[in-house]
């Protein structure tokens, strides 16, 4: 019988049972930079990938095993790579596969960060990022090549909060030989992307899985399904000899550990070259933060579906953003992929034509946060335009879903009643500053 198959149960017991030193109970901060070993032999098998263990915290950690082995038993993965930021999840999830002259298919509804990412940063390393309309699964197919290395998306992309057509345009990759490589920092436990047909899943675990805003971190995790070997002409990094770890062949060094030739290759290569190592103190605050989350995720939803329909009925919002609530929604996906509620994030427009009336209502509000961040425990509320997706072009920031009235809530856990005070004061008092200024 499998104890800790629910997500409830294996945030609180997957990978650690109690410190073998001390039998203690809450995991460790292991803050250390070193391992002794026991001797030169014991050395030679850990650097040569015969036995795994730990050898340097920039590599390996026993408090950041003990989260990811949590992360990887939560989406039912096969293993988990914890980093610095979700801004490094992500970078290290396409650099693992993608490198001069190749390119990945991308959806265009992502988080600015990750826009600017694929639209400028890549191409420095000489990666082309192809957008497409995830509307139509197609397109993903309709945009590969031959040097095609990844599809990417977010799970639900934020600010756009449109769900993504998981299975099909995974169906497409699997046709195609080319992973899905999917965002599911807005949904974690809500939805579960490998059980649609993705491949790799990233976090910012900065999010909902940390949940209290108190330490930055990502991680990447790999469902173990996709067949690299099969495929081995477009992923040349996995299954030619890698001459930064002494020409292993990823999918033939690893194949005793199981199907875990992506996340080593990371690990020993690119997480150890480029240093996007997380602390162990960040590492536990996210071990605590993980042992909620299902009971978060729960109050999130319910909270801000009282916010989507409160706002639904106000005279003064034009539209909600919002899972399942627009006509442009496949409620068919909804109802699909997002099994355990319709997520914390909510968006919403004002009705006037006045350019300051987003900003007015950000500094209307007395209780709710201005924070460029989501996944508090803490309600916060931001104007994507003016802040986290400025440096994107007007047309760019259409294409993620960010108009210049365009407002986002993370709705956390507090009362809903005091909730839905707050964002009653601060339309009432943006209405009245409209008002004077005519």
């Amino acid at each position: 019988m499998e104890l800790n198959k629910n997500p409830e149960t294996a945030v609180l017991h997957s990978g650690y049972r109690a410190d073998p030193a001390t039998n203690a109970v809450a995991v460790p901060i292991y803050q250390t930079t070193s391992y002794q070993f026991a001797n030169a032999a014991h050395a030679r098998r850990l650097f040569a990938l015969e036995e795994m263990g730990n050898i340097y915290t920039r590599v390996m950690n026993p408090t950041n095993d003990a989260f990811e082995q949590r992360m990887a038993a939560l989406d039912g993965g096969a293993a988990a790579l914890a980093v610095s930021s979700g801004q490094a999840a992500t970078t290290l999830s396409v650099l693992n596969i993608a490198g001069t002259g190749d390119n990945i298919v991308s959806a265009t509804g992502l988080y600015g960060g990750t826009w600017n990412l694929f639209a400028n940063t890549l191409k420095t390393f000489g990666i082309e990022v192809r957008f497409v309309d995830a509307s139509d699964p197609e397109n993903f197919r309709r945009a590969t090549d031959g040097r095609t290395r990844a599809y990417y998306a977010e799970t639900l992309p934020n600010p756009m909060l449109r769900v993504f057509p998981i299975s099909e345009v995974a169906a497409i990759g699997e046709d195609l030989g080319v992973p899905l490589i999917l965002d599911n920092t807005s949904s974690p436990v809500i939805c579960r992307p490998f059980d649609h047909g993705a491949h790799i899943l990233v976090y910012s675990a900065t999010k909902y899985i940390g949940g209290h805003g108190n330490s930055i971190g990502g991680v990447i995790i790999d469902g173990g399904k996709f067949d690299w070997e099969k495929h081995a002409e477009r992923f040349p990094m996995l299954n030619q000899p890698d001459p930064s770890y002494h020409g292993a062949v990823w999918t033939e060094a690893v194949k005793e550990m199981g199907p875990v030739a992506y996340i080593m290759k990371a690990r020993c290569t690119l997480q150890r070259d480029l240093g996007m190592a997380l602390s162990p103190f960040n590492t536990f605050n996210f071990i605590q933060g993980l042992e909620t989350l299902p009971l978060r995720m729960r109050e999130h939803c319910r909270n801000a579906q009282a916010v989507a329909d409160y706002l639904a009925g106000h005279p003064l919002v034009q539209k909600v953003i919002y899972p399942g609530m627009s006509a442009s929604d496949s409620q068919e996906r909804v109802e699909r992929y997002l099994t355990g509620g319709r997520g914390g994030l909510v968006g919403f427009e004002l009705k006037n034509d006045d350019p300051e009336a987003g900003a007015r209502f950000i500094d209307s509000l007395q209780m709710i946060y201005h924070v460029a961040n989501i996944g508090d425990t803490r309600t916060l509320a931001i104007h994507p335009a003016s802040s986290t997706h400025q440096q994107l072009s007007a047309e760019d920031q259409l294409a993620t879903g960010v108009t210049p009235g365009y407002l986002r809530l993370s709705v956390g856990i507090e009362h809903i009643d005091d909730i839905l005070a707050d964002i009653g004061q601060a339309l009432d008092a943006t209405a009245a500053a409209k008002r004077a200024a005519a």
